[in-house]
């Protein structure tokens, strides 16, 4: 018997749910994934590729060290001067980490958005849908949706712009020193998901206020796309993304490239967690507590469930885990 939520929406069925009909002529078929196992390790090198930048910078031939001059960036931590009312004057601080960080996300989303243009299409194996209930939908409005949501890079871009321009990120995160340190991008992806989970869990349960007025947008969405991931409010990206941005950078001392590396895994792995299609490693993923599109459904479908993003940690810590495989046959494949 499925659960029915306080926090579901009721009326009218969300446009999101509306697209029962027919497959769109783009999209391969929906059968159980029979991928070769060279296909589902080429479906993996979007990993890499998400990080390509910053693994390229940092490599020897194309070390920036080589590529930018030196008065372009800073080796040692540096604590941009602040003036009287508590910012810098962007004209003394260095933009080249927040340009390349910007380019960090951006390069890994054309990368990811790539791989599932292919995985939609079915150019990389047969595709396995999450839920039973299809969604059609056109391409373009998808990536014009996702590309051109308010709440989505245009709030988190001027969030990391402001933030570096004014000076106030701590002094290591303008570090251009010591390559990429992985434990420090470990540190800073399960604390933003763990300052996730607090914040999305406060919305669902401290007020029906405050969640209408935050996360219920991102609700209409019971059948999420891939598309879907930032198309919520303004409110709910500054409490569930940017309150964990500012609580992160305050505890772990990260440099340049390891927050770059940090943001550029964050936000693609955010998106593909929305996907409407399982992906060839979830299987590995949920046996090493790490979330997949699966079990991110069966909060958009149940609404009081799996309340983490990128990890299964939290969730079954404090006993608001399903999996979604008790779900199989009713809503799900």
């Amino acid at each position: 018997m499925a659960v029915i939520s306080k926090d579901a929406p009721t009326g009218a069925v969300p446009e999101a749910s509306k697209g029962v009909a027919k497959e769109d002529e783009d999209v391969g078929p929906a059968t159980s994934a029979d991928t070769s196992l060279a296909t589902s390790l080429l479906c993996c090198t979007v990993w890499p590729m998400i990080l390509i930048l910053p693994l390229l910078l940092t490599s020897g031939l194309f070390h920036y060290s080589k590529i930018f001059p030196r008065s372009w960036y800073d080796e040692e931590p540096v604590k941009p001067t602040l003036g009287p009312y508590g910012m810098a004057n962007p004209l003394t601080v260095k933009p080249l980490g927040l340009t390349l960080g910007i380019m960090a996300v951006a390069v890994g989303q054309v990368f990811m958005l790539f791989y599932h243009y292919l995985r939609r299409s079915a150019k990389l194996g047969k595709t396995s849908r999450i839920q039973k209930e299809v969604r059609a939908y056109d391409w373009r409005e998808g990536l014009a949706s996702h590309l051109f949501q308010p709440e989505g890079f245009a709030l988190i871009g001027g969030y990391l712009s402001g933030t570096w321009m004014l000076g106030w990120m701590p002094a290591s995160y303008y570090s251009f020193s010591g390559g990429i340190c992985w434990w420090h991008v470990a540190a800073q992806i399960l604390l933003q998901d763990f300052f996730q989970y607090l914040m999305h869990f406060a919305e669902h349960k401290v007020h029906p206020w405050i969640y209408k007025q935050s996360h219920k947008p991102h609700h209409r969405f019971t059948n999420p796309r891939l598309f879907d991931a930032f198309d919520g409010s303004l409110a709910d990206t500054v409490v569930m993304i940017v309150l964990p941005f500012i609580l992160v950078a305050r505890i772990v001392p990260a440099n340049v490239w390891s927050y770059m590396a940090f943001g550029s895994l964050y936000a693609n792995w955010l998106v593909l967690i929305h996907s409407e299609y399982a992906h060839p490693w979830d299987v590995i993923f949920r046996s090493l507590g790490f979330g997949t599109p699966a079990d991110h459904h069966v909060h958009h479908r149940l609404f009081v469930f799996n309340y983490g993003h990128l990890f299964l940690y939290w969730d079954r810590v404090f006993g608001t885990y399903k999996n979604p495989d008790e779900l199989k046959g009713k809503f799900f494949n």
